[in-house]
């Protein structure tokens, strides 16, 4: 039988192997390539001699890495370009400018960074051939503001957006219509040249209009989408009235909503996906049936309340002890996706370790050796510097005896990391500089 700390080790090691498959610059290497003056991008072929210049758009959390990747490809081919990045996570590259931005919560480089961009597009003509390197994070980091609504407006929003317990689709659903540059509004900007949108999802389900706002997609929201969020979440009263008042203007078709599918500007547009919480998941599982755990993959599309979620796993993870289902023991449960926390109280953490200590709780007073984590696949969990958490049966217990810590009520205070941070648990990895979501997983001894 598998020890707990044996099955700690197991997990660290499943994780890592999840982060490894979706490394920005090795997903770049594997679907661009040039060959004389052909560039194959994900098996479709450009004549780069029919190209004047190449310039390159990128914003989120891998944009760097994405980046510094195509820019070892080009080399000299590559005429400029304009990288995006969360402070902290930027990287040398030569031949584009790297900006630095506010993230989760926009600041002024933000809006200075989509000026730049939006610069950038009106100056690419027909001949030209754009990269754009999109990944979470990107909503953020670009930030290009409407007529009467001001940074402080927009950030006001985000954090209001941040506390509700809104998921991804819906915070991005407003903040793609309180944008110049989200909502397919970069694609406008950079037509007629042809562009080539290269995406690591952090959207459930990879819709891809979702992913950093869609700054390059189609918009498929509309103004009262926008509203409808703000409403379900009661946040009308509550968010400034310079961004409702635009929000309402854009109801009335005062203002425009961002190019459709049928738009002229995505005749030249092509976009490829190259890395998902799916592909993160299957690496996750070989590394898994590697260390000869039964493994089974519950949903790449979790969603729902952080500490509801856990409670499912935890259940699976009993079924497992009990019945042998859906795996056999030894086991381990995969399952992918971005949970939320609706903040109640004045702690401190982010999704996963409330998940994790959610699931601490669950699991206190089972006899058998079951471990599970929860981990964000950006190696930042929320406005801290750890990545999320891993616990086990005893976890609360031995906090209680050796800390005197009451595991029940941290959670209710949202304060997941000062409890992990007093009794150990944490899992560091640091930036990982990629984003496709959360990783969470059940192993049974």
């Amino acid at each position: 039988m598998r020890t707990t700390n044996e099955l700690r080790r197991c997990a660290k090691d499943v994780f890592g192997s999840a982060l490894k498959a979706i490394e920005p610059a090795r997903l770049i290497k594997e679907n661009v390539k040039l060959k004389g003056q052909t560039l194959e991008v994900a098996g479709r072929r450009y004549d780069l001699r029919e190209v004047r210049d190449v310039f390159l758009i990128a914003a989120g959390k891998a944009s760097a890495p994405m980046a510094q990747a195509l820019e070892g490809i080009l080399g000299e081919r590559l005429s400029g370009g304009i990288v995006v990045v969360k402070y902290g996570y930027g990287l040398r590259i030569k031949r584009a400018r790297v900006i630095e931005a506010g993230h989760p919560v926009p600041d002024r480089r933000s809006v200075a960074a989509a000026n730049a961009v939006l610069k950038l597009a009106s100056d690419a003509g027909k001949q030209d051939l754009v990269f754009c390197l999109l990944s979470g994070g990107g909503s953020s980091l670009l930030c290009g503001l409407p007529e009467g609504v001001t940074i402080g407006d927009l950030k006001s929003l985000t954090r209001l957006l941040l506390a509700s317990g809104a998921d991804i689709k819906e915070m991005n659903t407003v903040r793609k219509h309180v944008s110049l540059v989200n909502g397919g509004r970069l694609a406008r900007a950079l037509y007629p040249a042809r562009v080539i949108n290269l995406i690591i999802s952090d959207v459930v389900g990879n819709r891809l209009d979702m992913i950093a706002s869609g700054p390059t997609l189609p918009n498929e929201t509309t103004f009262e989408d926008a509203v409808e969020v703000l409403s379900k979440y009661n946040l009308i009263k509550k968010a400034p009235r310079s961004i409702c008042s635009y929000l309402e203007r854009g109801v009335r078709g005062i203002d425009d909503g961002g190019p459709g599918k049928n738009d002229p500007c995505f005749k030249h547009s092509q976009t490829h996906l190259l890395g998902s919480n799916v592909l993160a998941l299957e690496a996750a599982e070989e590394r898994a049936e590697a260390l000869g755990l039964n493994c089974i993959i519950l949903s790449s599309s979790i969603t729902g309340e952080a500490r509801e979620v856990a409670a499912v796993l935890v259940s699976v993870a009993k079924e497992v002890l009990a019945n042998g289902r859906p795996v056999p023991r030894p086991a381990c449960i995969l399952a992918g996706g971005e949970t939320t926390v609706t903040l109640n109280g004045r702690g401190m953490g982010g999704r996963s370790q409330e998940f994790a200590l959610a699931a601490a709780l669950g699991l206190e007073g089972s006899s058998h050796h079951i471990v599970v984590l929860s981990g964000g696949t950006d190696g930042t969990d929320g406005p801290t510097d750890a990545d999320g958490a891993v616990v086990d049966t005893n976890t609360c217990r031995r906090a209680r005896k050796k800390f005197q810590l009451d595991a029940a009520d941290y959670l209710s205070r949202n304060d997941s990391y000062h409890f992990f941070q007093k009794a150990g648990g944490h899992l560091f990895t640091g930036p990982t500089r990629t984003n496709v979501m959360d990783i969470m997983m059940a192993l049974i001894g």
